[in-house]
Order: structure tokens, then sequence, then C-alpha cells
């Protein structure tokens, strides 16, 4: 069982396949695991596209039922995880990557794109989520109910005092958008990315078409996608041939 080590940063760590990275980013929030891809998401990236690439997914820093942990950095929410993924990637010798994430993938793809942007091949945003403005809080009151209580059980040293202000400084605060960049990078960003929208509270279609819209070098996939078993196979079909499009030429 790999893990990457950074400090006090303990990051848990699985690979299949070879040739092109693909990082892959998990659903499922602040309880992002790589257990999670074969248990709650409509098809496990790691068993897709392993064939034809190396694909590499790594638990969320502290997510509950995963096996990484760190410190809860209360002032640098997402840029502390960006720092795993940029580490890990780095550990791997990964200089140049594709990413595909499901849910909270797409504010850390965004993330991982402001950063390194210049590393990143192409990224597929999977029921990417985002803000939505007749649901204010329900990232910050889900993750004080779903996340935050077993976190403090299992890590004493921290409070829900300070779970509570991990969550305003990672939503509240930046309630807009994709939480990590503005409208103008998205509309700036060159980097080729694919799109799969979903309509759910957490994953508002709205912001996935506007993502979709503003990005100069995007592709959406067909929707509804992901409501019938039938319609999952031609979605995982476009991203394989959107990754295989953008696999640089040796």
């Amino acid at each position: 069982m790999p893990f990457y080590e950074r400090g006090d940063v303990r990051i848990h760590y699985e690979e299949a396949g070879s040739g092109l990275p693909l990082l892959i980013i998990p659903g499922g929030g602040l309880n992002s695991t790589i257990a999670g891809l074969d248990k709650t998401h409509p098809f496990s990236a790691m068993k897709e596209f392993s064939d034809r690439f190396r694909c590499i997914c790594a638990d969320l820093r502290n997510a509950n039922g995963g096996q990484s942990t760190g410190p809860l950095d209360i002032e640098r929410t997402w840029d502390a995880i960006t720092d795993d993924h940029v580490g890990l990637m780095d550990h791997l010798g990964a200089k140049k990557f594709m990413v595909l994430g499901y849910c909270i993938g797409q504010p850390l793809i965004w993330n991982l794109i402001k950063r390194v942007g210049d590393r990143v091949i192409a990224a597929v945003l999977t029921q990417p989520s985002g803000f939505r403005p007749e649901l204010p809080n329900q990232f910050y009151d889900n993750n004080m109910k779903g996340w935050g209580p077993d976190f403090v059980a299992k890590r004493p040293e921290y409070s829900m005092d300070q779970v509570s202000q991990y969550l305003t400084n990672m939503y509240t605060k930046k309630a807009d958008f994709v939480f990590t960049v503005p409208r103008e990078f998205v509309k700036a960003c060159k980097t080729p990315i694919l799109v799969a929208p979903d309509d759910s509270p957490p994953h508002p279609y709205k912001v996935a078409m506007e993502v979709a819209m503003l990005s100069p070098n995007s592709q959406v996939t067909l929707y509804p996608w992901k409501d019938t078993p039938e319609r999952v196979p031609l979605a995982v079909r476009h991203i394989r041939m959107f990754l295989e499009a953008h696999r640089p030429q040796r």
C-alpha cells in the first residue's frame, strides 16, 4: 500500500496501468477516496482507462474512510490539497499529466491549472460541483454533518469550531462559480477541457455549462449521460476519445 509523505502529510495513493499519467480525483466532497470510485461513481476511471494510461489516484487529505492524513490548513483550504496533488505527481516523476475529476474535482482541477497549468495537458470535469445561489450554504452544512464530526472524532486535536472556520474559508467566503478561480481565469485558459455535466444540488448544470461556454478549448458530453446504464458507456467513450486526441505526439 503506497504512501507519499511530506513532513506531517501522508497521502495514500494507488496506480494502475502505464503510459501517460492520468491523475484521477474521486468525488465525494471532503470524503473523496479511491474506494469510492467503485462504490458511488457512475464509472471507475481507474478501471476504464488503465489500459492506455498510467492512472494515479489518491485519498483526499483527511477524508473519512480514507488513509491520507495531514494538518487541517484553515487558511489554505484548497491550496493545501493542491499541494498534495502536485507533490504526489512530483514524487511519481509525472512532469506532465492529464487529470480527470469527479464532483470536488472541478475546483481542484481549476486550482491545479492555476498553480501548474504548464503541466496539465488536458482535463475532464465529471459531475462538476459548483456554487448554487439558491443553496448557498449546502457545502458548509453538508460537511458540518457528513464530514466534520467523524474527522474530529479521529483527530481530537481539532474542534468543530475549527472545522467551521475551515469550511467557511473553503466554501462560504468563496461562494461563487467554481470556488477556486474566477470566470476571467476560465475564459483565458487554453487547457483543453471536457465537461460531463450533472444536475443535482452539489453539481449544478448551469455552472457546468457556463464553464463549457467560457473555456475556449472545451467540449461537452451528451446530457443526461448517467440516467440510464446504457448511456454511461457513451460518455466514457467520449472521455476516452478526448484523452486520446490530446495525447502528446512522440
